[in-house]
């Protein structure tokens, strides 16, 4: 007869985490279908800015002397000032610089989000976020072993707060909006989704990268939902990739409920999670100035409008985007790769599958507008526009 501890089974090995494969990477095999192109290939599948960053945060950047020693994590206090002129400024509220915090470019700070709100947390384990978006969303929750949970978007893609299923938001850790949104470029209401967070004790957080480049109405925060009681469960997060085209460089930084930003500012200080001293040197610079951006709005306006024109010519109409600087497109019968291997057999441009951005993208293809104009009227030319 074996004994008691004969019998004792050990818990089985939970299975290793394998990363899914890189969207993008889907797309090498109709790469040599662009490159046969006299000019070869047009890169339309990724929002990378081309454009040059303003030539202040250039000089500020090579001659800032601060190089040496360790940058504060949360961010020296003459670029959180910055950030807070440049709030004021652009959305009319007034946000304390001690409220403000760095980031090394916003995709880091929504990938390990989740990781220290859990932390913040134990009792929560849901991430909500639009049902088509920018995959770091889902990847964040992943990260921090918390479930991924799409919230359905209208036609006009903009989140349904009221298709959140009440158990979700029970769990839930934090609510993602994006506005403008990648890909789709819909305007959330964000009064609204500040009121949802309310009701439900549930932060949200807003990704506003595509702001300055919202073409119905002006731009738009979250925070102007948050003035009269302090920002309470809102924070803004903002960038300078696509504002100033200093991606390269990546700053970003968040901004709100004090709270919340002073906690993510302790927790990630003890990770090391510093800006470059040159870099947050150049980020004043930059958000001290607006002539560049107004400058940027009318490139990828006129961008925009061209981009139109050559799918117009392939008889596949492409909505205005409300914001952003991405072509939002119904592929012909819903076959989204279909319409990106004809984009690079008949213009030797490459297009990213709406797939990319959640199972609700299908049917839909992504064009990132971001190229320099030779490059886009090559594509223009080669379709007959």
């Amino acid at each position: 007869m074996s004994s008691p501890a004969a019998d004792v089974r050990p818990d089985p090995v939970p299975a290793a985490y394998v990363p899914p494969p890189y969207p993008y990477d889907r797309l090498d095999a109709y790469k040599p279908l662009c490159d046969a192109f006299d000019g070869g290939c047009v890169d339309l599948s990724i929002g990378t800015p081309v454009d040059p960053p303003p030539a202040a945060a250039v000089e500020a950047l090579s001659h800032s002397n601060a190089e040496r020693g360790y940058p504060p994590s949360i961010g020296i206090l003459p670029l959180r000032e910055a950030v807070s002129r440049w709030i004021d400024r652009r959305f009319g509220v007034s946000v304390n610089p001690k409220d403000v915090g760095a980031c090394i470019g916003t995709k880091e700070f929504v990938a390990s989000l989740p990781n220290y709100l859990k932390l913040r947390r134990p009792d929560r384990d849901t991430v909500l976020y639009p049902e088509i978006a920018y995959p770091t969303y889902e990847m964040g929750a992943t990260f921090a072993r918390c479930r991924a949970v799409p919230v359905p978007v209208d036609e006009h893609f903009r989140i349904r707060l009221d298709a959140i299923d009440p158990a979700d938001a029970a769990r839930a850790l934090v609510l993602w909006v994006n506005t403008p949104g990648n890909p789709a470029g819909g305007l959330d209401d964000l009064a609204a989704a500040a009121d949802w967070g309310r009701t439900h004790d549930v932060p949200v957080f807003s990704d506003e990268c595509y702001a300055e480049f919202t073409w119905e109405g002006p731009p738009r925060t979250i925070l102007s939902a948050g003035v009269a009681d302090g920002f309470k469960g809102l924070v803004a997060v903002h960038s300078l990739s696509k504002r100033s085209n200093f991606a390269g460089c990546r700053l970003g930084y968040y901004a709100g409920d004090p709270e919340l930003v002073y906690y993510l500012q302790e927790v990630r200080k003890h990770g090391g999670m510093m800006v470059p001293g040159p870099v947050q040197a150049a980020g004043i610079a930059a958000l001290d100035d607006d002539a560049h951006v107004e400058a940027q709005r009318k490139l990828y306006h006129d961008r925009l409008l061209l981009g139109q024109a050559v799918f117009a010519k392939l008889g596949v109409p492409a909505p205005m985007p409300a914001g952003g600087f991405y072509l939002w497109i119904p592929a012909p019968e819903g076959d989204a790769w279909a319409l990106t291997e004809r984009m690079a057999r008949e213009a030797g441009a490459l297009i990213s599958p709406g797939e990319f951005y959640g199972e609700a993208g299908k049917g839909y293809v992504r064009v990132a507008m971001v190229q320099p104009d030779d490059k886009l009227r090559l594509v223009a030319q080669r379709v007959g526009v």
